[in-house]
């Protein structure tokens, strides 16, 4: 197990290398102009593009742009955002947090719920609880996260008020920016336990409620189907019927099926957890959630390259480090990959 771990640890780099210079690639297209525009806070300053282009070498060879920008990044200087006002790293730092507790929030329900339907489906399919299970994921497949977003405010905020949009109330973001409270982490969930601020924690989980709710009714769709499909492939197989031949408990056979159908899950599982990690835009936007996905659409519209630069790169970061996980859980599963 030590020696497949190493073994993917050390494709680690040579991958990252690939995404970073793909990255860096795209921002190239740009004329030295336009990226020289980016350094200059005053319209007025225009005219001194080509002197702005010289100074940071913005017409020198492509590998030398690039390892002067990779040392950068290695500094943890991403440039700065006009849109946060701040530089980009200290912006992912701010906005961050809060995609997380969100991204996590979700993640659960859409673990637990896509796998317990998906292996519900299939062991009665066509059945009640199949067509249900299909039922939720033709519409969470088909319903825009948008739309759905909007009836979820309308009923149980502008209707029953119960969850509200954005991060918190004013009242707790009083609390928050107290000098008594201690951001340990960022993630309001966790410091408001640590805080002791039990009112902040509720106040912040009925936040969280809808856009997590929304998430979770979309992304589970996938699950759903994924998770029915590679159980009724398992099912159909000739150790599945040995085992019911000799007598072993239904609950023991799908027990085994359900094992032997995870490889596909944990691809689907470590795709979409990023995704949501990589920021949620549309739903943070409908639900005013201050997350990394609202921020870099603003970002974007406003052409703040630095920002969308710096997602871009966090985001492809966290999709190779999500395969990583999922090989090394591939290898926990099913043991016979380790020796491929």
């Amino acid at each position: 197990m030590a020696k497949f771990v190493l073994k993917r640890l050390a494709m680690l780099p040579l991958v990252l290398a690939g995404v970073t210079m793909l990255l860096f690639g795209l921002f190239q297209t740009l004329s030295p102009e336009s990226r020289a525009s980016l350094y200059i806070k005053d319209p007025r300053q225009l005219s001194s593009l080509e002197a702005v282009i010289r100074e940071h070498g913005l017409r020198d060879p492509f590998h030398k742009q690039y390892l002067r920008w990779l040392r950068k990044v290695a500094r943890g200087d991403l440039g700065y955002s006009e849109t946060a006002k701040m530089p980009v790293t200290e912006a992912v730092r701010a906005f961050f947090p809060a995609t997380i507790e969100l991204s996590v929030l979700a993640f659960i329900p859409i673990m637990v719920l896509g796998v317990w339907l998906g292996t519900l489906s299939a062991v009665h399919k066509d059945k009640l609880v199949d067509q249900l299970s299909r039922f939720i994921s033709i519409t969470g497949y088909s319903l825009p996260s948008f739309a759905l977003g909007l009836i979820l405010l309308m009923v149980f905020y502008g209707v029953l008020n119960l969850f509200p949009p954005g991060r918190y109330s004013l009242e707790s973001d009083i609390v928050v920016h107290d000098a008594a409270f201690n951001a340990f982490t960022g993630l309001i969930l966790l410091d408001s336990l640590l805080n002791g601020e039990w009112a902040l924690f509720v106040d912040a989980l009925r936040h969280l409620v809808l856009p997590a709710a929304t998430l979770t009714y979309i992304t589970m769709a996938l699950l759903v189907r994924v998770t029915r499909s590679s159980m009724l492939e398992e099912l159909g197989k000739d150790y599945v019927r040995t085992a019911r031949a000799k007598g072993l408990s239904e609950a023991a056979v799908i027990a085994h099926a359900r094992r032997n159908a995870w490889i596909p899950v944990i691809t689907i599982a470590s795709i979409l957890f990023v995704q949501l990690l990589g920021g949620v835009l549309i739903t943070e936007t409908v639900f005013a959630y201050p997350g990394i996905g609202r921020w870099v659409a603003q970002a974007a519209l406003q052409l703040d390259v630095p920002a969308v630069m710096g997602v871009a790169l966090l985001t492809s970061s966290l999709f190779v480090l999500g395969n990583l996980a999922a090989d090394i859980l591939y290898a926990v599963v099913d043991p016979r990959i380790r020796f491929k």
